[in-house]
């Protein structure tokens, strides 16, 4: 189990509490994509505690040079000597053996009873999470500081909350991204060399079982051109120029989602059998990645209604993913609906409409909730929209109030 979390100040403030706490304690291990905080946040700390903390990087020169562990670990401990310390290592999972070393020193300092808190970072959950299980069980809390929300951007960058919407939708979320929107060129560049790049050619590939990479490459860029579509894996493998089994890229969809670019989400069935056949929806975790996959970039939402609304649709699906909702989709031709959604925010039947709609396309949304009647039916509409579900009797928000707030009180 872990906590999932959208919010930088909320993550920073959970951490130092529990970096308050008497020490030794559990090691503190927060994952999610990159370029969301994780660095920045580390460094926050060890600005807090001072000369207590100690700073390292698992992807700097010299974390590959003969005796980091024991510099790092011996420094900790001669800080521990005049009170606790804190051990802050970033992206963990550059280190050679990191699990098992990582559980030698933490054993070692526990049984000396050393105030000495650990902190670690990785943006690899595949790797983090199998090298935390097989060799750290029961030493650890896992945190996961995933995409920022349009709340988050409007906290952090002083947005109105409809100008966080529309820049989420168009731009993405990553907040190293904001400050380059104006310029195209600079934008995509960034997108595809600090967060593409790195998570598919440095965190996947590095795993070793990957042995088709050119194939994984083009199984994102076709992912990220289907936002919120479902696609039969025969279809999409149709549309790669490498062609692999099926179980090939059905596996390297599974990476993506591990690696925080895509999910694949499931058709909502009570029989798993019926989950597992149907083709998966496919949703790009972060907008930031369509638009720097696209070849003309973001959206006008009054000269590509139909685009937007696909990018719409896959934001307010992300967003349910992100916030770690069981979302899903449900199809009994002729009839579906959009999402599914499962979890703290309680059991939503949802269907996105950005244009203009009537009773008629709510027909699957209201059937699905016949046969389902635990689900509560909601329209994600374009603003001002919303008072046309309500007199069908379904509930109605904004897709710019649902990405800031998620779904109206119940």
């Amino acid at each position: 189990m872990f906590e999932l979390l959208n919010d930088f100040n909320h993550c920073r403030e959970l951490l130092l509490k529990r970096l308050r706490e008497p020490a030794p304690g559990r090691i503190q291990l927060l994952t999610g994509p990159r370029q969301v905080g994780k660095t920045t946040l580390l460094l926050e700390i060890a600005g807090q505690f001072g000369d207590a903390a100690i700073y390292a990087a698992g992807d700097e020169p010299d974390a590959a040079l003969p005796g980091f562990w024991e510099r790092r670990w011996a420094d900790a401990e001669a800080r521990a000597q005049r009170g606790t310390a804190v051990l802050l290592l970033d992206e963990i999972h550059h280190l050679s053996d990191w699990a098992k070393r990582l559980k030698g020193y933490w054993d070692r300092q526990h049984r000396r009873h050393a105030p000495i808190h650990v902190v670690a970072t990785g943006s690899s959950a595949l790797r983090v999470t199998t090298g935390s299980r097989e060799s750290l069980a029961g030493r650890f809390e896992r945190m996961v500081l995933s995409h920022w929300s349009a709340a988050s951007l409007a906290s952090a960058f002083q947005l109105s909350a409809r100008e966080a919407a529309l820049s989420l939708v168009r731009f993405g979320s990553y907040p190293g991204s904001v400050a380059l929107n104006g310029d195209p060129a600079r934008w995509r560049a960034y997108v595809r060399d600090a967060i593409i790049e790195p998570a598919i050619g440095r965190d996947l590939l590095a795993l070793g079982a990957i042995r088709r990479p050119a194939l994984l490459r083009q199984v994102f860029a076709v992912a990220a051109g289907f936002p919120a579509q479902i696609v039969s894996l025969q279809k999409l493998q149709g549309q790669l120029q490498d062609k692999g089994a099926l179980e090939t890229v059905a596996h390297y969809l599974a990476l993506l989602q591990d690696a925080y670019l895509v999910a694949p989400l499931e058709r909502f069935s009570t029989r798993a059998h019926r989950r597992r056949a149907a083709p998966p929806k496919l949703v790009t975790l972060n907008n930031a990645l369509l638009s720097a996959m696209h070849p003309d970039g973001p959206p006008d939402p009054a000269r590509e209604p139909e685009r937007f609304g696909f990018w719409v649709e896959n934001a307010c699906l992300a967003f349910g993913v992100n916030q770690g909702q069981r979302v899903t989709y449900w199809r009994e031709e002729p009839l579906e609906i959009d999402a599914v959604f499962e979890g703290s925010w309680g059991e939503w039947a949802i269907e996105v409409k950005t244009g203009r709609f009537d009773a008629q396309s709510l027909k699957g949304l209201l059937e699905f909730c016949r046969r389902n009647p635990k689900f509560t039916p909601l329209v994600i509409s374009a603003p001002g929209d919303e008072e046309i579900a309500r007199r069908h009797g379904i509930r109605g928000v904004s897709w710019e109030d649902f990405l800031v707030s998620g779904p109206p009180p119940r």
